[in-house]
């Protein structure tokens, strides 16, 4: 810092919380910079201990705001010039000025009515000299650089990560913890049956353990196929919120109702096994002429994991099992059997506009289904360009931002079997060697955005 000064009020950028231009006053009377913060909320855990803000960086314009994380090396009682003593949380972050980047602490506050939206302390001036008669002995900078605010990707920040799961020890939550908390990010999870709703129109809040829970950044539904219709509320109480959820609502809804998928698949012309449904009995013979007739697979719409899923050698086995379907007032799709494709299938997994990841999995022995929880096994495969564009665009066509594609390969060319808006992890990870876990963490880090920033436009900066 030789050779270095500063005027009595300055220029600065702290690059690390996303804020590019700040207007700082310089005052050796006080012994920690100060910070305008607004919606101060603490996170993370006692060993690990963070916060997160707002921030107007412009005083005349409190439209213009970025939220900032940052892990928290202290609380201090802090004295302000007007005599009144509040407890404030410090954080420690670069500054640059001039061309120099330096670490500092900064305690953070309400200084909404004040002239300067930060406060330069003399710790943070060591070995700089103060011309407290001059100003801006060092560049300039300009909140021109707010302009494109929104449009610029955020700084990275630590995030407040909820995972919605009954099953907290299994494989993909554990993979998802740690992916997460390798990125320095913070992860709750949360028992979605324990979660209970209150549906306000201006301020909707999800209730656990009788409070409410805070403000996430971002929600991965873990959702289990039985608690699909209280899972998907949940959800949607969440995305009210503003929260950004990983998969939506409407989408689990879509790829959980087998006949609503393959309906909405068809309708964007995307190749898949001919399907066929009914209701009435006396329709039995013609569905299993519309599927393409025996052998035929029979499907119950929410069925998982190759449960409640029936391969019919003759069409006199297909219409028992109709018949014990409908008696058990359960629907049901029949589907044709695709014999070439000998009890294989390929799994491809979609993260964001991309497939990240592709396995092949084949049957067990005498079993015709390739899941690998009814006894199959899996291998790396690469897929073709257009498996890959197919599984594309049938994630994006049921709106799921992370999908398990599942295509079979027939004479005709690839056909999407189904699509998973829970894929587990553990098979493809172990089979494919690549980390799914923190790209869809990487996903979540690019498109998460604070709920009031997601609705704000970028302005012009006059």
């Amino acid at each position: 810092m030789n050779d270095f000064s500063v005027g009595w009020e300055e220029w600065l950028a702290l690059p690390g919380l996303g804020l590019p231009a700040l207007k700082a006053k310089t005052d050796t009377g006080a012994r920690t910079s100060a910070l305008h913060a607004f919606n101060i909320q603490p996170f993370g855990s006692e060993a690990n201990p963070k916060v997160r803000f707002g921030m107007h960086p412009i005083p005349e314009r409190p439209d213009i705001a970025v939220y900032c994380s940052a892990s928290v090396v202290d609380q201090r009682e802090v004295t302000s010039s007007n005599g009144v003593t509040e407890l404030r949380y410090v954080i420690k972050t670069p500054v640059t000025m001039g061309g120099r980047t330096w670490d500092i602490e900064i305690t953070l506050t309400n200084r909404e009515n004040m002239a300067y939206r930060m406060l330069l302390g003399r710790t943070a001036l060591d070995g700089i000299s103060v011309h407290p008669d001059e100003s801006f002995r060092q560049p300039q900078l300009s909140y021109d650089l707010y302009a494109t605010l929104v449009k610029r990707r955020p700084v990275k920040r630590s995030l407040r990560i909820a995972i919605l799961t009954r099953e907290p020890n299994n494989y993909s939550t554990r993979r998802l913890v740690q992916a997460a908390e390798a990125a320095d990010h913070v992860v709750e999870l949360i028992d979605t049956k324990r979660c209970y709703l209150n549906i306000k129109s201006h301020a909707p809040e999800v209730h656990y353990d009788g409070k409410p829970l805070p403000m996430f950044d971002a929600v991965i539904p873990r959702v289990g196929a039985s608690l699909t219709f209280y899972g998907m509320a949940v959800v949607r109480q969440f995305e009210a919120m503003g929260t950004y959820c990983l998969n939506g609502a409407e989408s689990i809804g879509a790829s959980r109702d087998k006949l609503a998928a393959h309906q909405i698949l068809a309708r964007h012309r995307i190749s898949m096994p001919t399907t066929a449904f009914a209701n009435s009995p006396k329709d039995t013979e013609s569905l299993i002429d519309l599927a393409g007739g025996a052998p035929i697979v029979l499907k119950l719409l929410q069925s998982t994991q190759g449960k409640g899923v029936v391969l019919a050698e003759t069409k006199k086995a297909a219409s028992a099992v109709v018949s014990a379907f409908q008696g058990l007032d359960a629907n049901f799709i029949a589907q044709e059997f695709v014999k070439e494709a000998a009890g294989s299938d390929l799994r491809c997994f979609v993260v964001g506009r991309r497939v990240v990841a592709s396995m092949i999995r084949s049957s067990a022995d005498g079993d015709f289904r390739s899941n690998l929880h009814a006894g199959g096994v899996a291998k790396k495969v690469r897929i073709t360009k257009q498996e890959r564009v197919m599984a594309q665009d049938a994630a994006r066509a049921l709106g799921l931002r992370v999908a398990g594609v599942d295509i079979i390969r027939s004479e005709n060319g690839p056909k999407v079997l189904e699509v998973n808006s829970s894929p587990g992890l553990e098979g493809i990870e172990k089979t494919t060697g690549k980390n799914v876990a923190e790209i869809i963490i990487e996903h979540i880090e690019a498109n998460v955005r604070p709920p009031k920033m997601a609705r704000q436009r970028a302005v012009r900066i006059e």
